[in-house]
């Protein structure tokens, strides 16, 4: 089956229920946590109060998505000392292919991908830190120094070397992809490009009642996007504020947790439900 890209919306919001720094880092390790689970490309932010800025909580949530998508040996080296990243050290880590325990050169093999940083140049390409004791040349090439590359290693004889790579070649899932979208739901569902639109809401179908004409649309297509609501407003009332009606902007309303016993369901707690019954069903 050829592998779909499937991103999931999240609302800037998102940690808006909780006061403080702690436990604001916690809930967003949860969500990059569960993409990583289950294999979503790309987590996308999108602004869900018209009248609010939303460019603080919209900086921390990315700034945490990226921070624990970032293999450990680079982060020192991509991340400077910020104020959202206090409480990084409670992030859980992914331990996704592209996070590899190994930290020696001994555990390279040739055919292994490796995500790395360009610390040097050179007349015969550039050298770039891939986590060992012994940086890795890709010859032939200029980067900027700093810039994160991937990279598949192609010989270890006396000096590593090794080839850029799209991380779309690589067989094995290899992280997601952080998209601030600083505009509205609405604009993302008409502009965003996907094939497939699934809202999830507990005033939607229940998904038994609509897996097999969702299977059919998943079948078909490449590009798909989950979408939540936040703490306290969901989809149906995030699209009223711009006067959309959600049911009209996207293919499916799915209600993934029928007949909840809790008032409310947490946005994290949705993605983790939502994406295991897609899984099951789906199996992507």
């Amino acid at each position: 089956m050829e592998r779909k890209k499937i991103s999931v919306a999240i609302p800037a919001s998102v940690v808006s229920d909780v006061p403080h720094l702690r436990e604001k880092t916690q809930k967003i390790g949860i969500i990059g946590r569960a993409a990583a689970i289950f294999g979503v490309e790309e987590i996308i932010i999108y602004r869900d109060q018209p009248n609010v800025d939303q460019r603080c909580d919209m900086k921390l949530i990315s700034t945490l998505l990226n921070y624990m998508e970032t293999p450990q040996y680079l982060r020192k080296k991509l991340f400077k000392i910020k104020p959202e990243l206090r409480y990084a050290g409670i992030l859980p880590p992914l331990r996704t292919p592209h996070h590899p325990v190994g930290g020696r050169a001994r555990d390279l093999r040739v055919g292994d991908y490796r995500e790395g940083v360009v610390f040097s140049r050179r007349s015969d390409g550039v050298l770039v830190d891939i986590g060992v004791e012994k940086p890795a040349l890709i010859p032939g090439v200029q980067i900027p120094l700093g810039r994160r590359v991937t990279v598949k290693i192609v010989s270890l004889d006396k000096q590593v070397l090794a080839n850029l790579v799209n991380r779309q070649e690589i067989p094995d899932y290899w992280g997601y992809s952080v998209t601030v979208w600083n505009n509205s739901f609405g604009k993302l569902v008409s502009e965003g490009k996907f094939d497939l639109k699934v809202a999830t809401s507990k005033h939607g179908v229940p998904f038994e009642r609509c897996k097999d004409q969702i299977l059919v649309r998943w079948m078909k297509v490449k590009t798909i996007l989950i979408a939540f609501g936040s703490p306290t407003r969901g989809l149906y009332e995030i699209a009223k504020l711009e006067g959309l009606k959600l049911d009209e902007i996207v293919d499916f309303v799915v209600n993934m947790i029928p007949d909840q016993k809790t008032e409310t369901v947490r946005t994290e707690e949705a993605i983790l439900a939502s994406l295991a019954v897609f899984k099951a069903f789906l199996g992507f």
